[in-house]
């Protein structure tokens, strides 16, 4: 079973506000996220929180999702990482980790990712976005400990680029999902939902 980890601890300074709780069509930027992680094949949704949990625990109501308190959140995303690794059920062979600041991330893109990793090939499992790197990634179990080992603002990046040996690249013809990082980016996102 993979499960699907949501990162929404973050403080959101260059936004200057609850950037998650932001509404993009009509629903919180974090809220679509995690509806997209929901409508995929994922058999579990965690969402991790931090700064302004309460607002973001608030754009998540009714969604069937389990949500994980970091309260190391201002320590960057290590801590928020394992906090969700560390709540994963016990049956989930693989995380797939995705930021809650990307509303548009496709579920076909997610599914893709998941069914490389049935494949069996590689423990990590990364999109590549007509020719670039991007998120979500997945991460098979034999991998977790790295994870949990991650310390200060630094993602899962250099988990990934440790040893491309035992990373699979699933090619997709579609664009890099964006990241909600400025009120001008939320204002781009907004004008290209469907």
């Amino acid at each position: 079973m993979v499960a699907a980890v949501v990162l929404a601890a973050g403080e959101a300074r260059r936004f200057g506000a609850p950037k998650l709780a932001a509404p993009l069509g009509g629903r919180p930027v974090v809220r679509r996220t995690v509806e997209r992680a929901l409508a995929s094949r994922a058999g579990a949704v965690l969402v991790v929180t931090g700064a302004g949990h309460e607002e973001v625990e608030a754009a998540l109501a009714g969604l069937p999702v389990r949500l994980v308190r970091n309260p190391r959140w201002a320590e960057g995303l290590g801590p928020s990482l394992a906090a969700g690794i560390a709540a994963l059920p016990p049956d989930a062979d693989a995380a797939l980790i995705l930021l809650g600041d990307q509303p548009t991330v496709a579920p076909e893109a997610i599914d893709a990712l998941i069914a490389a990793h049935e494949r069996g090939e590689r423990p990590i499992v990364a999109p590549r976005y007509r020719g670039e790197h991007g998120n979500p990634v997945l991460f098979g179990r034999a991998v977790f400990p790295e994870l949990v080992a991650l310390q200060g603002d630094r993602g899962a990046r250099a988990v990934v680029e440790r040893d491309a040996a035992r990373v699979t690249l699933v090619p997709l013809d579609q664009s890099a999902p964006p990241d909600v990082d400025t009120p001008a980016d939320l204002e781009r996102v907004a004008r290209e939902l469907p």
